[in-house]
């Protein structure tokens, strides 16, 4: 929940920072109602081609979201985000630090320290109860799990 301070200030910067992102009305009332949501993110334009072919959608990982600059992160994705930060602890057990850090450290760097820090500790408690700490809460490839192939 923001305070009034905080609403007030969201509100004054929203017509800038709209701007700023190339969002019409349109655009904002989709990302707001949560038409352009992704796994663990608002995406202010799918079809940017950041991550692939201009005009198709993105095909980028979840957690590529993280490091996104068209990624906006939302209070309804802090339980994907902790469930990604759940995959993360899972992949950093077996993994050496320095594949880790290869592979994931940057997107698990700023879901830490810049992402959720941004949610009150409230919304953070409720979502975490949502988490089962699973790969089947997480849409990845085969090759890509934690668990044993029986336990998927």
């Amino acid at each position: 929940m923001l305070s009034d301070e905080e609403l007030a200030r969201f509100a004054a910067e929203l017509p800038e920072q709209a701007r700023k992102l190339g969002l019409d009305a349109s655009a904002l009332a989709e990302l707001v109602g949560g038409e352009r949501d992704v796994f663990t993110a608002s995406c202010k334009n799918q079809l940017a081609g950041l991550h692939g072919p201009k005009g198709k959608p993105c095909p980028a990982r979840p957690w590529v979201c993280l490091l996104c600059p068209l990624a906006l992160f939302m209070p309804r994705q802090v339980p994907n985000l902790l469930r990604l930060k759940a995959f993360f602890s899972r992949q950093f057990r077996q993994m050496s630090t320095a594949e880790f850090m290869a592979v994931f450290g940057p997107y698990d760097d700023r879901l830490a320290g810049e992402i959720l820090p941004r949610f009150t500790d409230a919304v953070l408690e409720a979502a975490a109860g949502e988490v089962a700490d699973t790969d089947s809460e997480i849409p990845l490839r085969p090759e890509e799990g934690t668990e044993p192939e029986g336990d998927r």
